[in-house]
Protein backbone atom coordinates (compact mmCIF):
# COMPACT_ATOMS: atom_id res chain seq x y z
CA UNK A 1 0.00 0.00 0.00
CA UNK A 2 1.23 3.75 -1.12
CA UNK A 3 0.65 6.03 1.67
CA UNK A 4 1.20 9.54 2.23
CA UNK A 5 1.97 10.97 5.70
CA UNK A 6 1.19 14.79 6.32
CA UNK A 7 2.83 15.99 9.35
CA UNK A 8 3.77 19.23 11.00
CA UNK A 9 7.02 17.82 11.74
CA UNK A 10 9.54 14.82 11.21
CA UNK A 11 12.71 13.47 12.25
CA UNK A 12 15.60 14.81 10.14
CA UNK A 13 17.30 11.31 10.56
CA UNK A 14 16.56 8.12 12.89
CA UNK A 15 18.50 9.79 15.48
CA UNK A 16 16.50 12.80 16.02
CA UNK A 17 13.34 12.43 17.75
CA UNK A 18 11.51 15.34 16.60
CA UNK A 19 8.22 13.39 17.52
CA UNK A 20 9.31 10.41 18.47
CA UNK A 21 5.62 8.56 18.46
CA UNK A 22 5.41 9.21 14.96
CA UNK A 23 9.12 8.62 14.14
CA UNK A 24 8.17 4.71 15.91
CA UNK A 25 5.28 4.81 13.44
CA UNK A 26 6.80 5.82 10.34
CA UNK A 27 9.47 2.91 11.13
CA UNK A 28 6.88 0.51 11.81
CA UNK A 29 4.50 1.04 8.93
CA UNK A 30 7.60 1.79 6.15
CA UNK A 31 8.81 -1.85 7.34
CA UNK A 32 5.33 -3.15 5.31
CA UNK A 33 4.54 -0.14 2.89
CA UNK A 34 5.52 2.18 0.91
CA UNK A 35 5.85 5.91 2.93
CA UNK A 36 5.87 9.31 1.81
CA UNK A 37 6.43 11.61 4.41
CA UNK A 38 5.48 15.58 3.99
CA UNK A 39 6.79 17.50 7.24
CA UNK A 40 5.66 20.78 6.48
CA UNK A 41 7.67 23.09 8.93
CA UNK A 42 10.18 21.24 10.33
CA UNK A 43 13.20 20.09 9.31
CA UNK A 44 14.45 23.31 8.23
CA UNK A 45 15.25 22.21 4.64
CA UNK A 46 13.51 20.94 1.51
CA UNK A 47 16.10 19.07 0.45
CA UNK A 48 13.99 14.74 0.41
CA UNK A 49 15.77 12.28 2.42
CA UNK A 50 14.85 9.04 3.39
CA UNK A 51 14.42 7.75 7.33
CA UNK A 52 14.10 3.66 7.71
CA UNK A 53 12.87 3.44 4.21
CA UNK A 54 10.82 6.26 4.39
CA UNK A 55 11.04 9.25 1.50
CA UNK A 56 10.56 12.09 3.41
CA UNK A 57 9.92 15.46 1.30
CA UNK A 58 10.28 18.34 3.78
CA UNK A 59 8.28 21.57 3.33
CA UNK A 60 10.54 23.88 5.26
CA UNK A 61 8.07 25.84 6.55
CA UNK A 62 9.98 26.80 9.44
CA UNK A 63 7.80 29.34 11.86
CA UNK A 64 5.52 30.57 9.06
CA UNK A 65 2.93 32.88 10.08
CA UNK A 66 -0.14 34.82 9.27
CA UNK A 67 -1.42 34.77 5.74
CA UNK A 68 2.32 33.57 4.90
CA UNK A 69 0.57 29.98 5.94
CA UNK A 70 -1.66 30.11 2.99
CA UNK A 71 1.49 29.81 0.49
CA UNK A 72 3.02 27.14 2.72
CA UNK A 73 -0.07 24.89 2.01
CA UNK A 74 -0.26 25.45 -1.80
CA UNK A 75 3.79 24.23 -1.44
CA UNK A 76 2.89 21.67 0.02
CA UNK A 77 -0.46 20.59 -1.95
CA UNK A 78 1.78 20.73 -5.10
CA UNK A 79 4.49 18.39 -3.77
CA UNK A 80 1.76 15.87 -2.60
CA UNK A 81 0.13 16.26 -6.26
CA UNK A 82 4.06 16.14 -8.28
CA UNK A 83 4.50 12.84 -5.62
CA UNK A 84 1.07 10.97 -7.03
CA UNK A 85 2.15 11.78 -10.41
CA UNK A 86 5.07 9.95 -10.14
CA UNK A 87 3.83 7.27 -8.03
CA UNK A 88 -0.31 7.46 -6.91
CA UNK A 89 -0.78 6.99 -3.04
CA UNK A 90 -3.46 4.62 -2.10
CA UNK A 91 -4.36 6.97 1.10
CA UNK A 92 -3.23 10.18 2.83
CA UNK A 93 -3.18 10.68 6.26
CA UNK A 94 -2.65 13.89 8.74
CA UNK A 95 -1.43 14.11 11.97
CA UNK A 96 -2.80 17.38 13.76
CA UNK A 97 -6.34 18.57 11.47
CA UNK A 98 -4.95 22.22 11.09
CA UNK A 99 -2.62 22.72 8.65
CA UNK A 100 -1.77 18.94 8.07
CA UNK A 101 -5.41 18.09 7.87
CA UNK A 102 -6.02 20.42 5.48
CA UNK A 103 -3.72 19.57 3.37
CA UNK A 104 -4.17 15.71 3.27
CA UNK A 105 -8.34 16.29 2.63
CA UNK A 106 -7.67 19.09 -0.40
CA UNK A 107 -5.04 17.01 -2.26
CA UNK A 108 -7.07 14.40 -1.64
CA UNK A 109 -10.05 15.71 -3.22
CA UNK A 110 -8.05 16.50 -6.20
CA UNK A 111 -6.03 13.70 -6.41
CA UNK A 112 -9.28 11.27 -5.71
CA UNK A 113 -7.59 9.93 -3.04
CA UNK A 114 -9.16 8.87 0.27
CA UNK A 115 -8.03 11.21 3.56
CA UNK A 116 -7.91 10.24 7.20
CA UNK A 117 -7.46 12.95 9.31
CA UNK A 118 -6.33 12.13 13.59
CA UNK A 119 -6.39 14.69 16.10
CA UNK A 120 -3.50 14.87 17.57
CA UNK A 121 -3.08 18.27 19.23
CA UNK A 122 -5.36 20.66 20.89
CA UNK A 123 -7.20 21.99 17.44
CA UNK A 124 -10.79 21.72 19.12
CA UNK A 125 -9.77 23.39 22.23
CA UNK A 126 -9.45 27.21 23.91
CA UNK A 127 -8.12 27.43 27.13
CA UNK A 128 -8.15 31.58 27.54
CA UNK A 129 -6.31 31.76 30.60
CA UNK A 130 -3.37 30.34 29.62
CA UNK A 131 -3.68 31.15 26.01
CA UNK A 132 -3.73 27.21 24.67
CA UNK A 133 -5.80 26.05 21.43
CA UNK A 134 -5.61 26.08 18.28
CA UNK A 135 -9.70 26.90 18.54
CA UNK A 136 -8.78 30.46 19.14
CA UNK A 137 -7.31 31.63 15.73
CA UNK A 138 -9.71 31.73 13.06
CA UNK A 139 -7.90 30.52 10.31
CA UNK A 140 -7.02 27.17 12.58
CA UNK A 141 -10.89 26.70 12.93
CA UNK A 142 -11.34 27.09 9.15
CA UNK A 143 -8.58 24.46 8.69
CA UNK A 144 -9.66 22.36 10.96
CA UNK A 145 -13.27 22.54 9.57
CA UNK A 146 -12.65 21.78 6.16
CA UNK A 147 -10.73 18.80 7.14
CA UNK A 148 -13.34 17.17 9.53
CA UNK A 149 -15.90 17.93 7.48
CA UNK A 150 -13.60 16.56 4.45
CA UNK A 151 -11.57 13.31 5.65
CA UNK A 152 -12.59 9.85 4.82
CA UNK A 153 -12.42 8.80 8.39
CA UNK A 154 -11.07 10.83 11.37
CA UNK A 155 -9.29 8.97 14.32
CA UNK A 156 -8.07 10.47 18.25
CA UNK A 157 -5.90 9.13 21.05
CA UNK A 158 -8.77 9.25 23.75
CA UNK A 159 -12.68 9.03 24.09
CA UNK A 160 -12.70 12.65 25.17
CA UNK A 161 -11.42 13.74 22.01
CA UNK A 162 -13.66 11.84 19.81
CA UNK A 163 -16.46 13.46 22.06
CA UNK A 164 -15.14 17.10 20.96
CA UNK A 165 -14.98 16.19 17.93
CA UNK A 166 -18.03 14.59 17.12
CA UNK A 167 -20.23 17.57 16.05
CA UNK A 168 -17.50 18.18 13.24
CA UNK A 169 -17.49 15.16 11.46
CA UNK A 170 -19.76 12.95 9.40
CA UNK A 171 -21.65 10.50 11.48
CA UNK A 172 -20.04 7.08 12.00
CA UNK A 173 -16.22 8.68 10.63
CA UNK A 174 -14.69 8.78 13.87
CA UNK A 175 -12.71 6.32 16.17
CA UNK A 176 -10.60 5.76 19.06
CA UNK A 177 -7.16 4.72 17.67
CA UNK A 178 -4.46 5.60 19.96
CA UNK A 179 -0.75 6.62 19.38
CA UNK A 180 1.24 3.36 21.29
CA UNK A 181 3.61 2.74 23.23
CA UNK A 182 6.86 1.03 22.29
CA UNK A 183 6.86 -1.52 24.35
CA UNK A 184 10.09 -3.14 23.10
CA UNK A 185 11.75 0.25 24.46
CA UNK A 186 9.40 0.69 27.47
CA UNK A 187 9.20 -1.70 29.94
CA UNK A 188 9.47 -2.83 33.41
CA UNK A 189 12.79 -2.53 35.44
CA UNK A 190 14.48 -6.14 36.85
CA UNK A 191 14.67 -6.24 38.93
CA UNK A 192 12.57 -3.52 39.98
CA UNK A 193 13.82 -0.57 42.25
CA UNK A 194 13.91 -0.63 45.96
CA UNK A 195 14.55 2.51 48.15
CA UNK A 196 13.87 4.33 50.74
CA UNK A 197 12.63 7.82 49.38
CA UNK A 198 9.68 7.53 47.24
CA UNK A 199 9.99 9.20 44.30
CA UNK A 200 7.72 10.55 41.94
CA UNK A 201 8.27 11.34 38.12
CA UNK A 202 6.43 14.26 35.48
CA UNK A 203 7.41 14.11 32.00
CA UNK A 204 6.16 17.05 30.03
CA UNK A 205 7.57 20.59 28.69
CA UNK A 206 7.16 23.17 31.23
CA UNK A 207 4.61 25.11 29.66
CA UNK A 208 1.07 26.48 31.05
CA UNK A 209 -0.81 23.61 29.31
CA UNK A 210 1.25 20.93 31.54
CA UNK A 211 0.42 22.62 34.74
CA UNK A 212 3.85 21.55 36.85
CA UNK A 213 2.73 24.35 38.85
CA UNK A 214 -0.10 22.23 39.89
CA UNK A 215 1.56 19.85 41.06
CA UNK A 216 4.07 21.46 42.91
CA UNK A 217 1.07 22.99 44.82
CA UNK A 218 0.30 19.34 45.28
CA UNK A 219 3.36 18.21 46.23
CA UNK A 220 3.94 20.86 49.10
CA UNK A 221 0.18 19.81 50.36
CA UNK A 222 2.15 16.34 51.28
CA UNK A 223 5.62 17.27 52.47
CA UNK A 224 4.87 17.33 56.23
CA UNK A 225 3.40 13.55 55.68
CA UNK A 226 5.60 12.29 53.62
CA UNK A 227 8.96 13.13 54.12
CA UNK A 228 10.73 10.88 51.85
CA UNK A 229 8.65 11.96 48.61
CA UNK A 230 10.99 13.46 46.00
CA UNK A 231 9.49 15.05 42.59
CA UNK A 232 11.69 14.94 38.93
CA UNK A 233 10.45 16.95 36.62
CA UNK A 234 11.96 15.94 33.07
CA UNK A 235 11.21 18.21 30.24
CA UNK A 236 12.61 21.87 29.93
CA UNK A 237 10.34 24.95 28.50
CA UNK A 238 9.78 29.00 28.85
CA UNK A 239 8.05 28.36 32.08
CA UNK A 240 11.68 27.01 33.83
CA UNK A 241 12.58 29.89 35.89
CA UNK A 242 8.83 30.68 37.37
CA UNK A 243 8.85 26.96 38.24
CA UNK A 244 12.42 26.93 40.45
CA UNK A 245 11.21 30.18 42.00
CA UNK A 246 7.58 28.43 43.03
CA UNK A 247 9.55 25.74 44.24
CA UNK A 248 11.36 27.65 47.19
CA UNK A 249 7.99 29.63 47.83
CA UNK A 250 6.37 26.37 48.67
CA UNK A 251 9.85 25.28 50.77
CA UNK A 252 10.32 22.22 48.73
CA UNK A 253 14.07 23.13 48.08
CA UNK A 254 15.74 19.51 47.84
CA UNK A 255 13.14 17.71 46.97
CA UNK A 256 12.11 18.46 43.24
CA UNK A 257 15.16 18.77 40.73
CA UNK A 258 14.53 19.92 37.34
CA UNK A 259 16.09 16.96 35.02
CA UNK A 260 16.02 19.63 32.03
CA UNK A 261 15.42 18.11 28.30
CA UNK A 262 16.19 14.26 28.17
CA UNK A 263 16.37 12.64 25.01
CA UNK A 264 13.70 10.04 24.07
CA UNK A 265 15.96 6.95 24.05
CA UNK A 266 17.31 8.16 27.75
CA UNK A 267 12.91 8.09 29.21
CA UNK A 268 12.86 4.38 29.74
CA UNK A 269 15.59 4.61 32.49
CA UNK A 270 13.86 7.38 33.88
CA UNK A 271 11.14 5.49 34.25
CA UNK A 272 12.21 2.37 35.64
CA UNK A 273 14.02 4.41 38.25
CA UNK A 274 10.88 5.86 39.56
CA UNK A 275 7.92 4.55 42.10
CA UNK A 276 5.24 6.97 40.67
CA UNK A 277 3.90 8.93 38.05
CA UNK A 278 2.27 11.87 37.59
CA UNK A 279 0.19 14.04 35.03
CA UNK A 280 -0.79 17.35 35.82
CA UNK A 281 -2.09 18.44 32.35
CA UNK A 282 -5.04 21.08 32.03
CA UNK A 283 -5.48 19.17 28.56
CA UNK A 284 -4.20 16.25 26.53
CA UNK A 285 -5.34 14.58 23.33
CA UNK A 286 -4.13 11.78 24.30
CA UNK A 287 -1.01 11.71 27.22
CA UNK A 288 1.40 9.02 25.63
CA UNK A 289 4.09 10.15 28.48
CA UNK A 290 1.60 8.11 31.28
CA UNK A 291 1.37 5.25 28.96
CA UNK A 292 5.08 4.96 28.56
CA UNK A 293 5.20 5.38 32.31
CA UNK A 294 2.87 2.43 32.51
CA UNK A 295 4.29 0.17 30.28
CA UNK A 296 7.60 0.55 32.55
CA UNK A 297 5.25 -0.42 35.63
CA UNK A 298 4.84 2.89 37.05
CA UNK A 299 1.35 3.42 39.00
CA UNK A 300 -0.09 6.51 37.12
CA UNK A 301 -1.95 9.59 39.01
CA UNK A 302 -2.93 12.62 37.32
CA UNK A 303 -5.76 14.63 36.01
CA UNK A 304 -8.73 13.37 34.15
CA UNK A 305 -7.55 14.38 30.80
CA UNK A 306 -6.63 12.59 27.38
CA UNK A 307 -6.35 8.70 27.94
CA UNK A 308 -6.66 8.32 31.86
CA UNK A 309 -9.96 8.61 32.54
CA UNK A 310 -10.22 5.69 29.41
CA UNK A 311 -7.57 3.70 31.46
CA UNK A 312 -10.02 3.31 34.21
CA UNK A 313 -9.03 1.16 37.44
CA UNK A 314 -5.61 1.33 35.89
CA UNK A 315 -5.03 5.29 37.00
CA UNK A 316 -6.63 7.17 40.05
CA UNK A 317 -7.75 10.73 38.29
CA UNK A 318 -8.67 14.19 39.40
CA UNK A 319 -9.93 17.72 38.11
CA UNK A 320 -7.63 19.15 35.90
CA UNK A 321 -6.66 22.50 37.12
CA UNK A 322 -6.63 21.36 41.00
CA UNK A 323 -4.29 20.84 43.32
CA UNK A 324 -6.15 20.09 46.55
CA UNK A 325 -7.43 16.88 44.50
CA UNK A 326 -4.30 16.19 42.94
CA UNK A 327 -2.90 16.08 46.21
CA UNK A 328 -6.14 13.67 47.66
CA UNK A 329 -5.33 11.00 44.73
CA UNK A 330 -1.62 10.68 45.10
CA UNK A 331 -2.37 10.44 48.60
CA UNK A 332 -4.43 7.75 48.23
CA UNK A 333 -1.68 6.10 46.76
CA UNK A 334 0.95 6.63 48.63
CA UNK A 335 -0.38 5.41 51.80
CA UNK A 336 -1.11 2.34 50.25
CA UNK A 337 1.20 -0.31 49.38
CA UNK A 338 -1.05 -2.40 48.13
CA UNK A 339 -2.89 0.08 45.61
CA UNK A 340 0.43 1.20 44.30
CA UNK A 341 0.70 -2.83 43.42
CA UNK A 342 -2.74 -2.76 41.45
CA UNK A 343 -2.30 0.01 39.94
CA UNK A 344 0.97 -0.85 38.31
CA UNK A 345 -0.22 -4.77 37.07
CA UNK A 346 -3.26 -2.67 36.08
CA UNK A 347 -1.14 -0.21 33.76
CA UNK A 348 0.85 -2.81 32.48
CA UNK A 349 -2.44 -5.15 31.48
CA UNK A 350 -4.01 -1.84 29.97
CA UNK A 351 -1.01 -0.54 28.17
CA UNK A 352 -0.56 -4.65 26.60
CA UNK A 353 -4.30 -5.16 25.81
CA UNK A 354 -4.68 -2.05 23.41
CA UNK A 355 -1.83 0.36 23.57
CA UNK A 356 1.20 -0.97 22.08
CA UNK A 357 2.47 0.54 18.98
CA UNK A 358 1.30 -3.28 17.03
CA UNK A 359 -2.26 -1.98 17.77
CA UNK A 360 -2.00 1.11 16.56
CA UNK A 361 -0.33 0.13 12.99
CA UNK A 362 -3.12 -2.79 12.88
CA UNK A 363 -5.50 -0.03 13.46
CA UNK A 364 -3.89 2.08 11.19
CA UNK A 365 -4.11 -0.83 8.28
CA UNK A 366 -7.56 -1.95 8.53
CA UNK A 367 -8.51 1.92 7.94
CA UNK A 368 -6.20 2.50 5.36
CA UNK A 369 -7.63 -0.66 3.41
CA UNK A 370 -11.65 0.24 4.55
CA UNK A 371 -11.01 4.10 3.41
CA UNK A 372 -11.36 3.31 -0.14
CA UNK A 373 -15.07 2.97 -0.08
CA UNK A 374 -15.24 6.29 1.66
CA UNK A 375 -14.36 9.35 -0.59
CA UNK A 376 -13.07 12.61 0.67
CA UNK A 377 -15.65 15.60 0.33
CA UNK A 378 -14.56 19.43 -0.72
CA UNK A 379 -15.33 22.03 1.28
CA UNK A 380 -18.68 22.60 -0.84
CA UNK A 381 -19.44 18.60 0.03
CA UNK A 382 -18.40 17.76 -3.52
CA UNK A 383 -17.01 14.23 -3.81
CA UNK A 384 -13.80 13.26 -4.48
CA UNK A 385 -13.23 12.23 -7.85
CA UNK A 386 -12.11 8.46 -6.80
CA UNK A 387 -8.64 7.70 -8.99
CA UNK A 388 -8.14 10.90 -9.79
CA UNK A 389 -4.68 12.30 -11.10
CA UNK A 390 -4.67 15.59 -10.40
Amino acid sequence: MKVGLILPGFSASETDWCIPALLALVRELAARHDVRVFPLRYPHTTRPYRVHGARVVPLGGGDTRGLARLALLRRALAAVALAHRRERFDVLHAFWADEPGFVAVAAGWRLGVPAIVSLAGGELVHLPDIGYGGAASRLNRWLVGIALRGAAHTTAGSRAVIRLAAPHVPRGTVSLVPLGVDTARFAPATPRRQGEETRLLHVGSLVPVKDQAGLLRACALLAGEYPALRLAIAGDGPLRPRLEALVAELGLAGRVTFQGAVAHDHLPALYQAADLFSLSSRYEAQGLVALEAAACGLPIVGTAVGCLPDLGPAARCAPPGNPQALASALRAVLSDPAERERLRRAGLAAVAARYTLAHTVAALEELYRCAGGRPTTSPDGRVARQGGSG
